[in-house]
């Protein structure tokens, strides 16, 4: 087993280079520290709205951040079954950048079980019960998010036991069927230029079939400070994940370094 010290410095490279096959060791204890945002409140958890959502027994509505469900459309028991047996009747620990609720009423934030100093998205993660959305600002959290999830899908638990989690950029009629799904793509890349204000990763020649990241201006310089250089993915096997969009061919928008890095 890595000491805490090696496994929190490997878990902030894999926020820049996705290296999973690499992380067999993974110790859970090593993302203690991470996603420590400030507290903005606590209360019991009443009852599960869905595989992200909790009700606390103030009436609060929870929604897990930095992590999505596999089949964002419908919610699978299994799903459901691993967060109430994590949640139901729990004192939780609610902390987060900020308690603004989101436009259905929602607070997003981390749930820490009292006492405890993992969050339940880390929890859920290694079990294969969610994925990393990719979309955390703070480079820890983010490293250690993706880090569980490279423990259960090495370990195929949970989405990782039997279904095809990983969509192949090979495959756009695949990739076409979850338009507004949040789903995880692989494959290499054809090539990667920038076009005016967006920066192109293709994986194929047929703009109106083949799948590709889009990747905003606004977006570029931070995740080049993250350590992926973007005209450096031609020729690269990579796997980005997001939303799936229809543009021509299946695209997802990639803004958060998170969201992309090596498969190699």
């Amino acid at each position: 087993m890595r000491s805490a010290t090696a496994a929190y410095q490997f878990a902030r490279i894999v926020v820049c280079f996705i290296a999973a096959t690499t992380m067999l060791a993974f110790d859970d204890h090593a993302t203690a520290a991470d996603c420590q945002f400030d507290m903005f409140g606590e209360g019991r958890v009443g009852s599960i709205a869905d595989a992200r959502t909790v009700r606390l027994e103030d009436g609060r509505d929870i929604r897990l951040d930095g992590i999505e469900v596999a089949n964002v459309d419908t919610t699978s028991a299994a799903d459901v079954s691993t967060l109430t047996r994590l949640l139901l009747g729990r004192v939780v620990t609610l902390r987060g950048e900020n308690d603004a609720p989101d436009r259905y009423g929602r607070q997003r934030a981390w749930v820490f079980r009292d006492g405890e100093s993992v969050s339940v998205q880390t929890l859920l993660l290694a079990e294969g019960a969610a994925l990393a959305s990719g979309s955390v600002a703070d480079a820890d959290c983010a490293a250690g998010l993706l880090a569980a999830e490279a423990t259960a899908r090495s370990a195929r638990r949970g989405v990782w036991a039997g279904r095809a989690v990983i969509k192949n950029a090979e495959s756009p009629g695949d990739i076409l069927a979850r338009i507004g799904r949040f789903t995880v793509v692989e494959g290499k890349v054809l090539s990667a230029r920038q076009a005016g204000a967006m920066f192109y990763v293709n994986f194929g020649r047929r703009w109106t079939r083949d799948f590709a990241v889009t990747i905003p201006r606004r977006a570029m310089a931070s995740i080049e400070r993250a350590g992926i250089p973007l005209k450096s993915l031609e020729n690269r096997r990579i796997r980005v994940r997001g939303w799936i969009q229809q543009r021509g061919g299946p695209r997802i928008e990639v803004s958060r370094p998170g969201q992309i890095g090596l498969a190699e």
